[in-house]
């Protein structure tokens, strides 16, 4: 089976045609997507905003981190979830577009990021929790992870006006504006 063949069976799939043919799922979903986005970039916003030193160090990076990163999981999920909704609508589109796929080495980048300060930097993390500046590996990773968050934003609005959608409207759909 190759990678179009994937791509071709999740587009004919039955929730693929229920996203395609209901005249409320794809704007539900794509709100509930566009939500949880803001979310995730919010919260990691803010943890990214502590290990830079904004607003102060005073208040523990651990503690910041445990309660933001908690809710960023959770909307991370929901996001992934709606994601995928939109992606089975019309996956032969998403999967060769550009946008699309510099959206998605982006968040592999988001989560390499991750892994890596993860792995490495936090390993620090009681050296310079409270009060104390975060060392440059630190700082670096908040810095990229600002940028590269912001960069999956771009290329997710970008798909929205490159995606090249062909529905029509349901005949039997009335639109009283």
């Amino acid at each position: 089976m190759t990678l179009v063949s994937i791509v071709q069976s999740i587009q004919d799939s039955g929730v693929a045609e229920w996203m395609r043919t209901s005249v409320k799922a794809m704007p539900i979903v794509e709100a509930i997507h566009v939500l949880a986005a803001a979310t995730v970039f919010g919260t990691i916003f803010i943890v990214d905003l502590r290990l830079l030193g904004f607003p102060d160090t005073r208040r523990s990076f651990k503690r910041i981190s445990d309660e933001m990163l908690q809710l960023t999981w959770v909307a991370f999920g929901v996001a992934l979830l709606t994601g995928a909704l939109m992606f089975a609508a019309n996956a032969n589109t998403y999967f060769v577009n550009t946008a699309f796929r510099f959206k998605m080495l982006a968040l592999l980048l988001a989560g390499l990021n991750m892994a890596i300060f993860q792995l490495v930097t936090f390993r620090t993390v009681g050296a310079w929790d409270s009060n104390s500046r975060p060392p440059s590996a630190a700082r670096l990773a908040g810095v990229l992870s600002i940028l590269v968050w912001a960069t999956v934003i771009f290329f997710a609005r970008w798909i929205g006006f490159t995606k090249g959608f062909q529905f029509e409207a349901p005949t039997d759909v009335n639109f009283q504006f």
